[in-house]
Formats: C-alpha cells, sequence, structure tokens
C-alpha cells in the first residue's frame, strides 16, 4: 500500500468503495481505444499498465465521470474530487482531494504520491491544473 505511483493512489482509493477502474479503464480502452493518447505508441491495451497513466485516467474520467471547473478557487475543489496537474517537461501528476484542511483552514488538502510514497500535502495549487473530476460519487 505504500508502494507505487500517484495512479495508484487513485486506484486504491476506489478499491476502497468498491469500484475497480483498473478493470473499468481496461474495459473502455479496450472499446474505445481510437479516444485514447497514443503517447507510448502502444498497439493494443494492457490491463497491468493502463490504468497507471495519469493521461488514459483523464480519458476516462472525461468519458465516463463528470469534468468538474479548473479555477483558482479553493472552494471549487471538494472531497472525493481528483485533480490533474502538468508538473512540465510532459510530466503529468493526479491525486485526490480531502476533507483534511491545510494550516490556514482555506483549502482541503490533497492524498497523492510523487515519488516518496503516499503523502497528505497542501498542494492543490502547487502546479499547474490541467484536470479536475469527480466519478461514481
Amino acid at each position: 500500500m505504500d508502494k507505487g505511483v500517484c495512479t495508484d493512489v487513485i486506484i486504491r482509493a476506489y478499491r476502497k468503495l468498491g469500484i475497480d477502474l483498473q478493470k473499468e479503464v481496461h474495459e473502455d480502452m479496450v472499446a474505445n481505444f481510437a479516444v485514447y493518447p497514443k503517447k507510448w505508441r502502444m498497439s493494443h491495451t494492457n490491463k497491468n499498465i493502463d490504468h497507471r497513466r495519469v493521461l488514459n485516467l483523464m480519458t476516462f474520467f472525461k468519458r465516463k465521470g463528470l469534468v468538474k471547473l479548473i479555477s483558482d478557487k479553493p472552494k471549487d475543489y471538494l472531497p472525493g474530487d481528483i485533480v490533474c496537474w502538468n508538473l512540465g517537461g510532459g510530466i503529468t501528476h493526479i491525486g485526490l482531494v480531502v476533507d483534511w484542511k491545510s494550516a490556514d483552514g482555506t483549502r482541503n488538502l490533497v492524498v497523492h504520491n510523487i515519488g516518496a510514497g503516499q503523502v497528505l500535502a497542501d498542494c492543490l495549487f502547487e502546479f499547474k491544473i490541467i484536470g479536475h473530476y469527480t466519478y461514481g460519487q
């Protein structure tokens, strides 16, 4: 549970809710492969890795979830929301907004993994937000 990448945080959180995103993403990619990113030059799906790519999750959430407003207002980001960032250099990142607040009480914190294992952080506006979704709620 303490190993993995940022997408694993999302996959594991949804498993706790009884939703198997690994399976759901794979099934949607099999049925709709053409609408998913081709960044990795894949010619077919891979059920072991497809759900572990931020761009694939973004595509899935756009198709099957609710796309929410991207803003600079903390009140727009609610517990359970999924946020995606551009870290620069073609690197994307994903995290889950939770109901714990920042030290100043103005922002919800985010659970994510940016290389040091799963952490709870005040990082919502630390990077450029490129996606904001809710799913299965």
